[in-house]
Order: C-alpha cells, then structure tokens, then sequence
C-alpha cells in the first residue's frame, strides 16, 4: 500500500467521525491515521500523526475549527486541511479558505465526495463541494451586496410611481 494519503479526522461527533474512517478506509489508497474529537487533540497530534489530509469540523468545545487549521499549518505547512462542516454560508466559506483550508465540504454531500475533495486537495488543488459554490456564486458572478430592506422598500415605492418627494 505505497503512496496512501495519510488523513486525520477532527470532529466531536463520534457517529460522524467514526462513519467518515469507515467510508474512508474502503479506499485502498487511503489510511485513517486518527480520529480525535477536538481542535486541541488535532494540534496536539499532528506532528506523530503526520497526516496529509486532515478532516475538520469548525465548531467543536474549545479551540474552534478555525483557529486548529491556522495552528495546525504553522506546525505542518503542507498540510491540507478540509473543513466539514453544516455551515454553508459565504462567510464561513471565506473565512475557513482565507484561513488556510484547502477545502470545504458540507457534511450532507453523498460519500464519495469527501475521496474526490480528498484527491483534488493532494493534488494541490482547492475544493468546494457544490453546495459551497453555490454559497458563493452572487458574490462571485457579479459582486453585487443584496439591497437592505429599506433600499427594498424604496424601490417598491418608486416601480409602484410614486415620486421622488413622495418616497422621502
């Protein structure tokens, strides 16, 4: 078993964790070198460990997700990690890549997904999973912010015609 991708999970789910290792360790070319259930246990481990990939969840007790992907790139630079997470709006998307997170996968993608971001993050690519890149399409297709309430409220008013007096 030359050339496994070494991966270890983070998240303090046990049912979560544990489904993800036996999904994973199907793959031939894979090896679950750990699960651990927070942050602190992850940077704790990292070095003995020496992971490729690793599978981290943002919120945990503790040291947050976040905060474990920084530390964990300054001890092991070429590290990937790989945010699992629920959350799929475009800040924590944003804010786990600007991070340093290779990837972001949410945690109701079908199975196989969590090997291709796996493969596509060795190979040196980032990886959003399609729900991820949906979070960010309106930021990225045209960088327009959503009108506030209040601007909502005003364009109503005049496409309903009524004057600029009359709106103020």
């Amino acid at each position: 078993m030359t050339n496994q991708t070494r991966v270890l999970i983070v998240d303090d789910h046990p049912m979560v964790a544990e489904g993800i290792e036996a999904i994973l360790e199907t793959y031939d070319d894979v090896a679950v070198v750990g699960t651990l259930s927070s942050g602190q246990e992850a940077l704790d481990s990292v070095g003995a460990l020496s992971p490729d990939v690793v599978l981290l969840d943002l919120n945990m007790p503790g040291m947050s997700g976040l905060t474990a992907t920084e530390m964990i790139l300054e001890q092991r630079p070429g590290t990937r990690i790989l945010i699992l997470t629920m959350h799929d709006s475009a800040e924590y998307i944003n804010t786990a890549l600007s991070h340093g997170a290779s990837g972001y996968v949410l945690k109701d993608v079908p199975t196989e997904e969590i090997k291709t971001a796996i493969d596509s993050v060795m190979q040196g690519k980032q990886y959003l999973c399609t729900g991820a890149e949906a979070s960010l399409k309106p930021k990225i297709s045209d960088g327009r912010e959503p009108l506030t309430s209040r601007e909502q409220t005003i364009l109503l008013e005049l496409a309903q015609g009524k004057s600029n007096r009359d709106v103020a």
